[in-house]
């Protein structure tokens, strides 16, 4: 599909064209002229939309689906469609389906279902098989195959031997490992944040300890081992601490963040709103003060919707059996307008791309044409109406966001929500 984007504003801090407001010409897929203005070609499509901004894709590093084995939850096809109307070009598939991708054949399966979509979906393999933490999965097989990373999705190692083992292998063909952190025996019975609100509403907590804990023992095993190791989704102040400790002394480590605890608190949950019940948990007011510090100073170097669709029966039951997890591919984009600038957003939202080693394009003639459609402008309040998952149990419901994602040009296919 060849088009012309009139009047953007490109947010791109590598490009020429960076706060410049141009139109640009795409043709078989490829940025072929970007100018003050282009005249209309009857064989292009002209798209005119308001107040557009336009950014290298996004890439969103950990989001679920579901398929295979839970496809009532999500299947691939329209996982993708929903991550290409919310604004990203490419997505991180986790493992956690059933079976689990712990093996070549599932990454292959995965990425077959996965082609002509405008959306580009990476694979992350499971560390260990069946995500069960005991034997190490044949990650040098599911790198070959297309994975860009392993770890168990939402499950620590507790086994410290088997990780340091896992860190030493992978540097053998420059694999990343992922390890969420958080120690089983601290957690506990744990539900949500350990603090005020939990207490008040009588629910049981999980106390940072929990995360900061594994963090530091996962710190220590990569400076004994060399290597990469990404943390996913830290949700402490003394988690970003440590990570900036250890950046500081020279480890390859990086971390993601997920968009509701940089913008929600634990006090979204006095309603007993099952929704609101994720992992980690999101926590008070002084962790997510510590969390945007963090993504302001770049310790914390990715930004991602931690999407994980869910059936009702798992979610809309008592607050201590529902299961932990919300989607967030939608309102991604237009929750995080409401606490971080624009520039910020786009390149928390790029940056995995390097640390996945996926390909990063920039905005300027003869480059892959790979953009995120949107505009900051507009206040407005995430309803049923913005969810375009299958599954339906969104964090940010009925919650205040800003702007508004146009939709994406990848693949030489223009996808937008007008």
């Amino acid at each position: 599909m060849n088009v012309i984007l009139k009047n953007a504003k490109v947010i791109d801090a590598h490009s020429p064209f960076h706060n410049q407001q141009v139109d640009i010409k795409i043709k078989d897929g490829v940025l072929v002229e970007i100018a003050a203005s282009i005249a209309n070609d009857s064989e292009y499509q002209t798209v005119n939309l308001p107040n557009l901004h336009v950014s290298p894709g996004w890439f969103d590093s950990s989001v679920s689906f579901g398929e295979p084995g839970y496809e009532d939850r999500e299947t691939i096809a329209n996982g993708l469609q929903t991550a290409a109307k919310s604004g990203f070009t490419s997505v991180a598939l986790q493992p956690n389906s059933n079976p689990v991708i712990d093996n070549q054949s599932q990454i292959y399966f995965v990425k077959n279902k996965a082609q002509n979509q405008a959306t580009d979906l990476y694979p992350i393999g499971a560390f260990t098989k069946n995500a069960a933490g005991t034997d190490m999965a044949e990650m040098f097989d599911m790198q070959n195959a297309g994975a860009v990373a392993f770890g168990d999705y939402q499950k620590s190692t507790s086994n410290a031997n088997l990780l340091k083992i896992g860190l030493q292998y992978v540097q053998d063909f420059d694999g990343l490992l992922i390890a969420f952190a958080q120690d089983k025996t601290i957690k506990g019975n744990g539900v949500v944040h350990e603090g005020i609100v939990s207490t008040t509403l009588g629910l049981k907590g999980i106390p940072p300890l929990a995360e900061e804990i594994e963090i530091a023992r996962n710190l220590f095993l990569l400076e004994y081992t060399g290597g990469k190791l990404h943390i996913p989704t830290v949700s402490t102040a003394q988690s970003v601490a440590l990570i900036k400790q250890a950046k500081a002394k020279g480890l390859h480590v990086t971390c993601s963040v997920a968009v509701h605890n940089l913008v929600l608190t634990d006090a979204i949950l006095t309603e007993f709103d099952t929704r609101a019940k994720v992992m980690p948990p999101v926590r008070d007011e002084k962790h997510r003060e510590a969390l945007i510090q963090g993504v302001l100073d770049g310790t914390i170097d990715v930004i991602t919707s931690d999407h994980n669709p869910l059936d009702i029966e798992l979610k809309k039951m008592e607050f201590d059996v529902a299961q932990f997890g919300t989607i967030g591919l939608e309102s991604a984009y237009v929750a995080l307008q409401t606490v971080l600038p624009t520039e910020v957003i786009v390149k928390k939202l790029t940056a995995g791309k390097t640390i996945f080693k996926l390909e990063n394009n920039t905005i300027n003639t003869n480059q892959k044409a790979n953009l995120s459609l949107f505009t900051p402008n507009g206040d407005g309040i995430f309803t049923k109406a913005n969810i375009l998952s299958k599954s339906k149990n969104s964090i940010f419901l009925n919650q205040p966001v800003k702007g508004k994602v146009y939709g994406i040009y990848n693949n030489k296919t223009l996808i937008t929500n007008e």
